[in-house]
């Protein structure tokens, strides 16, 4: 199962992503992390969320192979409200939502990050909004959240990347360690939340929430609806058709390889 939820002893629970080779969720896996973080924040044993992943890195967006295998809008359309449902479950979650992030955090994966509430990261990680590459729009309001407001604009008209150890200066990451320490740095922060009242961390986060001065929901929502039009006017299927062939290439030159 992509999206697993264990609820520890000491009140954390730990929600992971798990869907090889690259973390790209389905339709499906994108409601399914939105449905595990409601689920945590309406179980009063739940005293905080570590959202972390396995393999190679901690969320590479949305399937596009899906998308593009997928006769019609339905994917498409799926994949905008699964996306708002999953990073609207993080932000609106009533516990806080520590991110533990490995390698890459692109596209979807800075919606869950940006929305989360601490993050820290393996010292292979890196975040970055590719958007633009596959003809959509999107992520720009949890990347400002990320690092300050020229450099979100210069990474996501350019597409490049930046590492988590330079997210360090800017605050948004907490922390960077090596990759195998990166599931106790992320514990060790969620033990110190979980070790106060429960009552008091709950209306801390609504209180947050309130005084927060973006709305994340509406901002995010009103990025979907550019993408939307670019869909339209049929440059988006044209870019992740481009994008498709490319990873069909690579496949079958690596099977070529293989067999010789």
């Amino acid at each position: 199962m992509p999206i697993t939820s264990e609820l520890r002893p000491d009140g954390i629970r730990v929600v992971t992503m798990d869907h090889p080779p690259v973390n790209a969720l389905t339709v499906q896996g994108w409601y399914d992390v939105a449905a595990a973080l409601d689920e945590a924040g309406r179980d009063h044993d739940t005293k905080v969320v570590v959202l972390r992943a396995e393999g190679r890195g901690f969320n590479a967006g949305v399937d596009i192979l899906e998308m593009q295998n997928t006769a019609g809008f339905d994917a498409l359309i799926g994949a905008n409200k699964g996306c708002f449902a999953a990073f609207k479950a993080v932000y609106e979650c009533a516990v806080p939502v520590v991110a533990a992030v490995n390698g890459f955090c692109l596209g979807g994966g800075v919606g869950l990050v940006g929305n989360a509430d601490c993050v820290v990261a393996s010292d292979d990680a890196y975040f970055g909004v590719p958007e633009v590459k596959q003809g959509a729009l999107g992520a720009a309001t949890h990347m400002a959240r990320l690092v300050p407001q020229h450099l979100m604009r210069t990474l996501y008209f350019t597409a490049r990347t930046i590492r988590a150890a330079d997210l360090v200066q800017f605050g948004s990451v907490l922390e960077v360690v090596p990759r195998d320490r990166l599931d106790d740095a992320a514990l060790q922060v969620a033990g110190e939340i979980a070790a106060h009242d429960t009552r008091v961390i709950r209306a801390a986060k609504e209180c947050l929430n309130g005084i927060d001065p973006i709305d994340v929901n509406k901002s995010y929502r009103f990025e979907q609806g550019f993408t939307m039009e670019l869909n339209l006017a049929g440059v988006s299927d044209e870019l992740r058709d481009t994008f498709v062939d490319r990873h069909r290439e690579g496949t079958d030159q690596a099977a070529k390889k293989g067999s010789e």
